[in-house]
């Protein structure tokens, strides 16, 4: 091949990403529309991508949905991530809520359908593994039980609340975000003082 018809420096991985990009905002789709039979024949028929391509991409179901997952924390905003440390678990709430608002059908799917839910699942190691660790500092003092009912309040108040202030009480992200930032404040501000006392305990 001369080298004038070499591939520009990243240019592969630019296809490489849109390949990935197209089959999970094809799966998207098809969830929005209540699918429940994903796989990988319907994915090329609805992208018009070989089922060998898919298969390389995305191996088994589960990562098919792994990736829709991920597609929509990029839709939303680049900082729409699964939170690294204490910080994050308030710092993000901004981006996260107001993220929601851009793609707020998409949003909407994810949390309050059967097919959301399947998506949300098939990603569930990785985001408890998350939280966890984000929120190690916070409860390393409770008791053991203890520590994962109260790392499961922080990820609760980290991104699920947007569905029911969004459609019940008509909120903004922006809104929502400074809610749900003094409810986040207001529990690590409590784990820190509390100590090894069980969480009802006052």
């Amino acid at each position: 091949m001369a080298e004038a018809d070499t591939p520009a420096p990243g240019l592969r991985e630019k296809k490489k990403d849109a390949t990935r990009s197209a089959i999970a905002d094809a799966l998207i789709g098809l969830l929005s529309e209540g699918r429940m039979d994903i796989n990988h024949d319907l994915i090329a028929q609805k992208t018009g991508i070989a089922r060998r391509t898919v298969y390389r991409y995305f191996p088994d179901r589960e990562s098919l949905l792994q990736a829709a997952t991920d597609r929509v924390r990029e839709l939303a905003g680049p900082g729409v991530t699964l939170p690294r440390n204490e910080a994050d678990l308030v710092g993000q709430l901004r981006e996260i809520h107001t993220g929601f608002d851009h793609i707020a059908p998409i949003a909407t799917l994810v949390r309050s359908t059967p097919q959301g839910r399947a998506m949300r699942l098939a990603a569930n190691d990785q985001r408890v593994a998350a939280y966890t660790a984000a929120a190690a500092d916070a409860v390393k003092d409770l008791p053991p039980d203890d520590r994962k009912l109260a790392t499961a309040m922080l990820q609760v108040l980290h991104t699920t609340p947007w569905l029911e202030m969004h459609d019940h009480w008509r909120l903004s992200g922006e809104e929502i975000a400074r809610s749900c930032a003094w409810a986040m404040r207001t529990l690590l501000r409590d784990l820190h003082r509390r100590g090894d006392k069980p969480l009802d305990q006052d």
